[in-house]
């Protein structure tokens, strides 16, 4: 079937339903794991980072170098993705994204399946080789998967589907803390003591997944995008002054989200916070990757065509409740059952504040990040002043607003790009660079003033954040002058 859609002027082949209409559930649903698994190994780092510092016994500057392995990967790979986009024409329209998908996806289970050699040669950097690489096979799912989500229906509930996406990539981001921590620092530790071989079987395990998924791609008949202007050249993508500006948004966003989750556990253990011990830890960082789903799921709901009213604020009421109890409950476990409900209630005034804030933001894509990116700075201002259960709680509550950056960003930086869409997406995705350069700054802070004083680093994101939402989506659009 030939239309128009997001894509611009495209020839579009979908698969249909018995009435003729294109069927894109499917698509979003097997997109929809993509983003779980991908979500869940990422923040496996954040498990990675306080592991390898233990076993490795490294500064806090070295241990943040899994960070800078596994998202400069990203800036190398979209770097090369765009000069071939730039001299050959987009590679994801011509091989299609299908494709491009699978291929992320060996990448990504051949990188895993690296961590046994490396964890039986006891190289750290090996470990950061592998780590590099397993970048590189999510950089191909972030630039095929994203624009794909985007496109499976209209631009004006792109956000809302790419939030929803995300929502379930923040669910792998919940859960990992629970069972990596798990995994890593109890049942694979050898009598209570961590060692390399913790994360052997761990990885193999998520290797075997994604050669899995990547079979049910292969299988699975999805709507096909193709684009009569896939041999276009040049970087046409640059000539949208919105393009640029989210790109700086990204690079600041994916910074402070990442750098903030790496160093919690670590944050959680100091004495004037919570003393809390590794796999204490690891349990509370599911509440700050957990709010991130929570605030997705609400975006997807904020953002959709239904009607603002006590009926939209109602369900996102509750599916705000049933996913703190999804949190809740995963954490109770992992604690062995001894994790009391007031200890946690605390929590749910920061998911209160996160429903007023969806409402000031009226359901408007650039309004509602502003808004979250504000937030965040007030909470980051609050976690340096302050010491005990408010700076644990206020520093837990940014995930919650961090929740509906990257779709927002990403969505108003694509959108009305036309053919262009997987360049500018590569760019975008090139922009993650943010995760790999900042981490190590704050790192490098936290080892000269301390890592309580070191959260002055992601205030200045979320300061250009605001800036985006407010002003920059809107540069050379006259659309929206």
């Amino acid at each position: 079937m030939a239309g128009n859609s997001a894509l611009g002027d495209s020839k579009i082949v979908v698969e249909k339903t018995s009435s003729g209409n294109p069927n894109y559930t499917t698509a979003l649903i097997v997109l929809t794991s993509l983003f779980f698994m991908w979500g869940f190994i990422t923040c496996m780092n954040d498990i990675l980072i306080p592991y390898l510092k233990d076993v490795f016994t490294l500064t806090y500057f070295q241990a943040m170098l899994v960070q800078f392995a596994f998202f400069g990967a990203y800036f190398i790979g979209s770097l090369i993705y765009f000069a071939i986009s730039a001299s050959s024409g987009d590679p994801i329209t011509k091989i299609g994204y299908k494709n491009g998908i699978i291929a992320g996806l060996l990448i990504s289970g051949f990188s895993c399946a690296l961590f046994y050699p490396a964890a039986e040669l006891k190289i750290y950097g090996f470990f950061l080789s592998a780590l590099f690489l397993l970048g590189i096979g999510f950089t191909l799912l972030q630039i095929a998967a994203n624009p794909y989500v985007s496109i499976l229906g209209t631009e004006e509930t792109a956000s809302s589907r790419l939030n929803l996406s995300q929502g379930f990539n923040s669910f792998g981001t919940t859960i990992a803390p629970l069972i990596g921590g798990f995994l890593v620092f109890e049942y694979f530790a050898r009598d209570g003591e961590l060692s390399a071989d913790s994360v052997k079987i761990p990885y193999l395990v998520f290797a075997f997944t994604f050669f899995l998924l990547a079979l049910l791609i292969k299988a699975t008949n999805l709507p096909k995008f193709t684009s009569e202007d896939a041999g276009v050249k040049g970087a046409g993508a640059l000539k949208y002054p919105h393009l640029i500006f989210g790109m700086f948004a990204i690079f600041c966003y994916v910074g402070g989200e990442v750098t903030i989750g790496s160093i919690l556990i670590n944050f959680f253990g100091l004495e004037e916070i919570m003393g809390l011990d590794k796999s204490e830890g690891d349990i509370f960082l599911a509440f700050y990757w957990g709010g991130a789903m929570i605030g997705r799921f609400l975006g997807a709901i904020s953002l959709s065509k239904m009607a603002d009213g006590a009926k939209k604020l109602g369900l996102m009421a509750i599916v705000s409740i049933a996913s703190f109890g999804v949190i809740y409950f995963g954490a109770y476990f992992k604690s062995g059952f001894t994790l009391e409900f007031s200890t946690v209630t605390p929590f749910l005034i920061f998911v209160a504040i996160n429903l007023l804030a969806f409402v000031f933001g009226k359901s408007i894509a650039s309004r509602t990040l502003a808004v979250f990116a504000f937030v965040n700075i007030i909470l980051l201002v609050i976690t340096l002043s302050t010491d005990g259960k408010m700076a644990f709680w206020s520093v837990i509550g940014i995930g919650l607003f961090n929740s509906i950056m990257w779709s927002n960003i990403f969505t108003l930086a694509i959108e009305g790009l036309g053919k262009y869409k997987s360049q500018g997406s590569s760019l975008l995705v090139m922009a993650i660079l943010g995760a790999a350069l900042i981490p190590p700054i704050q790192g490098l802070l936290a080892d000269s003033i301390g890592v309580h004083n070191s959260f002055i680093v992601p205030i200045f994101c979320y300061l250009y954040l605001v800036f985006y939402g407010i002003k920059g989506y809107k540069a050379g659009r006259k659309d929206m002058i």
